[in-house]
């Protein structure tokens, strides 16, 4: 595979991808209704503390050096 069309499989996969986290994050947001839900503060920010995380984690990946071996 060449470095174009690598390039062009991760613009295609990373923009799909994208999108549905932020679609993912939009249905979630229709949980914040105080009329069709009861929810604490704490629950909140149990789950926007996962989210956090998890987008640290990822974002890691994306900034790990290549591999290689140097003395």
């Amino acid at each position: 595979m060449t470095d174009i069309e690598k390039k062009e499989r991760f613009n295609k996969l990373a923009s799909q991808r994208t999108n549905d986290v932020l679609e993912r994050l939009r249905v979630l947001g229709n949980c914040s209704n105080r009329r069709a839900y009861a929810y604490t503060d704490e629950e909140v920010d149990k789950i926007f503390r996962a989210i956090d995380d998890q987008v640290k984690i990822v974002r890691a990946k994306f900034k790990q050096p290549k591999r290689g071996f140097k003395l």
